[in-house]
Order: structure tokens, then sequence, then C-alpha cells
């Protein structure tokens, strides 16, 4: 049930650009380039999130993704 109240706010958040953990802004994280024309974009909090470049949307990293 959480879940479904904090997915929204969190969907809010990244459309903005910004962590869901700490707030900061994603474009002053550390960024690594992907061979699928995306950037790998860690947090300064841990939190990992992909950009995707096509649409200049962020998202969150699955697991397989953090660990690559």
């Amino acid at each position: 049930m959480i879940k479904k109240l904090l997915a929204p706010v969190q969907a809010w958040i990244l459309l903005q650009g910004k962590c869901v953990g700490c707030g900061k802004k994603l474009s002053l994280g550390h960024k690594i380039e992907r061979e699928d024309n995306s950037q790998k974009v860690i947090c300064s909090c841990g939190r990992t999130f992909i950009f995707d470049k096509r649409n200049g949307k962020y998202r969150r990293a699955d697991f397989s993704e953090v660990k690559s």
C-alpha cells in the first residue's frame, strides 16, 4: 500500500531531475556513459539512476544495471 502512495511522488521528483533520496539535482551526479545511448548516474547519496538521452528522462536503475 505504501508503494502505491510513494510511486507517484517519486515519479514527479524524477521528472524534475532530482534524486528521490536526497533531493539533489541528478545533473551534478557522477555520470558513466553506456552503449545504449544512455548514462548511468550515481548520486552523492549512493542511489543509481539511468538517464535516457532519447527522451531526456531519468529512471531508477534495475538491480542488474547497478551491478554493471
